[in-house]
């Protein structure tokens, strides 16, 4: 009895940890991440971008990528809310994490962050295929930009990008500009077009390519102008988000702390921009910002309460729903006027854009159509850069009874008439023809 106990608290205290800190509807910021390293070096040399996180209140698990202990998920349950993969290097991964075990931990609505470099490994760029974007297939090609680089006494390749061909949204990337241009040093991908959920976040310049910068061309380079992207971003269809990028180095705390001056440009900045940006990046990725959710979805008959197990056609109906984002902090209120609720068998016989208060509730009035059968109010809200809203609300629809017809109906007064006149006709001829001598 007493190695139960023993055994049931050490349980306990392994896995409470996770289950305080994990994912949840309520709040729906990722807390435990999981962050794999090529080299522990790693952790010093990124610290501020580290430490960024761990200031919004982040838990940083730090392992080697090849470590044989690393798992995602113990006991069918995940103990991790988000991957970072800082280990562009690596030839496989270590313990039960491989490229299948990170696909279906993103399957199953977690975050990814993955940083490349020129030495990207086969491994990490399958990943990344799979998650819809594809890196240079020459292994020692990097973006180069002879106009758009940033100026550099040691850089002289042309190498050090400096780039500010931001993707314009304030939920994405924050609503406060970012002034100076982002540095960049590394490989460059392109968007598999079959896969319309990947978007850029920062573009090369029209005069970029990509190759190997210590050799001449030969051929024409595969990748050339703004077809490249530096950093893009992924929001699957169950809102996990995906942060790609082929340049280590902008996280690193050399970048963060560097001046800039683009090429062609007076402007001199004392720091470069890739601090805010991937700092605001980071909030979008990790659902501190964009993340809606809805709740109160309520539906009833116009002057009741309460909600009826079935409608009568043409009956007039009140359906309403609370929708909320979330700050970071606390769910405040979204306020927008393009969401729209379907009343819905086989194809919407009914589509109505909902009012809202200002304060979060949307709601909407219309008559049941004049047909009956099993009837669905659907709400599909998709907008740039938030999270998606799928609502589903199953509900019949009757006729009329036999005894809730109208006695007369207004519209059937022709045949009334026609009906009575053809008896009266039929009674005046009976008696003209009975009684005319």
């Amino acid at each position: 009895m007493g190695k139960f106990w023993v055994i049931f608290v050490a349980s306990i205290s392994i896995l409470l940890p996770f289950l305080c800190n994990s994912f949840s509807p309520e709040t729906p910021t990722d807390r435990r991440v999981l962050v794999l390293l090529d080299d522990f070096a790693v952790k010093s040399s990124h610290s501020s971008y580290f430490n960024s996180l761990k200031l919004r209140g982040f838990d940083l698990d730090f392992k080697l990528a090849d470590d044989p202990k690393i798992a995602l998920q113990r006991y069918g349950q995940y103990l991790y809310d988000a991957l970072i993969l800082f280990c562009p290097s690596v030839e496989r991964f270590g313990g039960s994490v491989d490229v299948a075990a990170i696909i279906n931990f993103v399957d199953s609505g977690h975050d990814l962050i993955i940083a490349a470099d020129v030495n990207a490994s086969d491994l990490i760029r399958e990943v990344a295929t799979e998650c819809g974007v594809d890196f240079d297939e020459d292994p020692s090609a990097m973006v180069i930009d002879h106009t758009g680089y940033a100026v550099s006494e040691t850089e002289g390749d042309h190498t050090l990008i400096a780039s500010d061909d931001f993707i314009k949204s304030d939920v994405i990337i924050g609503s406060k500009k970012i002034e100076a241009p982002v540095l960049f040093q590394g490989i460059g991908h392109s968007l598999n077009p079959v896969n319309s959920l990947v978007l850029k976040v920062l573009s090369a310049s029209p005069s970029a390519y990509s190759a190997n910068p210590l050799s001449k061309l030969s051929t024409p380079p595969l990748l050339t102008g703004s077809a490249i992207s530096l950093v893009s971003v992924v929001q699957a269809r169950n809102n996990a988000r995906i942060l790609i990028t082929g340049s280590l180095s902008m996280f690193s705390n050399r970048f963060f702390r560097s001046g800039v001056q683009k090429s062609g440009s007076s402007t001199k900045y004392e720091k470069s921009g890739n601090e805010q940006f991937l700092t605001e990046l980071s909030k979008w990725i990790f659902h501190e910002r964009g993340h809606l959710k809805a709740v109160n979805v309520k539906h009833h008959k116009v002057g009741e309460t309460d909600e009826p197990a079935l409608y009568r056609i043409n009956d007039e109906l009140e359906y309403s729903v609370e929708i909320y984002e979330w700050s970071g902090t606390s769910w405040e209120p979204y306020v927008t006027d393009d969401v729209q609720v379907q009343f819905y068998m086989m194809s919407p016989y009914v589509l109505k854009t909902l009012s809202n208060d200002k304060k979060g509730l949307y709601s909407a009035s219309f008559k049941v159509p004049d047909v009956y059968g099993v009837f669905q109010f659907k709400v599909e809200y998709q907008n740039f850069g938030y999270t998606s809203l799928s609502l589903s609300k199953q509900i019949p629809v009757r006729p009329y009874r036999h005894n809730e017809y109208e006695r007369f109906i207004p519209t059937a007064y022709p045949y009334y008439g026609a009906a009575f006149s053809t008896m009266a006709g039929f009674f005046i001829f009976s008696f003209v023809h009975l009684y005319n001598k």
